[in-house]
């Protein structure tokens, strides 16, 4: 017997796309709300953050210094892959969930989800990462052997693949979103709704994404830079112990 396509059943496909955008949306949050009820692990987080943000920035300067990929660059390091906090953008979409998942065509659905997975998965590691080092995120600097112990220690090796998989797939849907005809003046026209509504950062984050893709002629050679670098780090941390 043969599968039924996607589009032979697209209510089916939504469901589950609801159900996935859920449970991220909530673990995220649920992972934030326990970091900031605690001020010691709150602190702690923060500095592993700005820690990684900082060395995201080493690894890929030249993408940040290239005229080329300067906008796909910062946008990928501060909206999907950096330290940003997102707790607003996901009030907002709590907020409007329920219409917007049925008002969403699939194809918008899959690229939020995308984006919510990477969040949820990159707090997930956070906050095993801040359990790891403990007080040594006290000190003013954090010794670099005493982050790739502990991210050695979480250990997760398909979990850390599937983060930096789901940041090129989340790129790839951006990018498609982005050179989309109707899309520029979609979100043009939503822009003022947005904002009377409360959805500012939503509404925000999806502009910055359709900007950043739209100023790449080939996003693949950006997206394969990216991932390919992550995943080569990824390997030497692993292989370090």
């Amino acid at each position: 017997m043969n599968s039924m396509s996607e589009s032979e059943h697209p209510d089916l496909d939504r469901a589950a796309c609801v159900a996935d955008l859920k449970r991220f949306l909530f673990e995220a949050r649920d992972l934030r709300l326990a970091a900031a009820a605690d001020p010691i692990r709150g602190r702690r987080r923060e500095h592993l953050r700005a820690w990684q943000a900082a060395r995201l920035a080493e690894t890929h300067a030249d993408l940040l210094a290239s005229p080329k990929f300067n906008i796909a660059a910062t946008f990928f390091l501060s909206d999907l892959y950096g330290p940003k906090d997102f707790s607003e953008r996901d009030t907002e979409m709590e907020k409007v969930l329920p219409i917007m998942t049925k008002m969403l065509p699939v194809s918008g659905l899959r690229t939020l989800l995308l984006a919510v997975e990477v969040d949820a998965l990159s707090e997930r590691f956070d906050a095993e990462m801040v359990a790891a080092l403990g007080p040594q995120l006290d000190q003013e600097k954090l010794p670099i052997a005493a982050y790739v112990a502990a991210y050695c220690q979480v250990g997760n090796r398909a979990g850390r693949q599937l983060q930096i998989r789901l940041i090129g797939e989340t790129g790839e849907a951006l990018d498609a979103l982005a050179h989309k005809t109707f899309a520029r003046g979609a979100l043009k026209l939503m822009h003022r709704p947005a904002q009377m509504a409360g959805l500012g950062e939503l509404h925000a984050f999806l502009e910055r994404g359709f900007v950043a893709f739209r100023s790449l002629r080939h996003a693949h050679e950006f997206l394969d830079t990216v991932v390919e670098r992550e995943e080569a780090l990824m390997k030497s941390l692993f292989s370090s112990v």
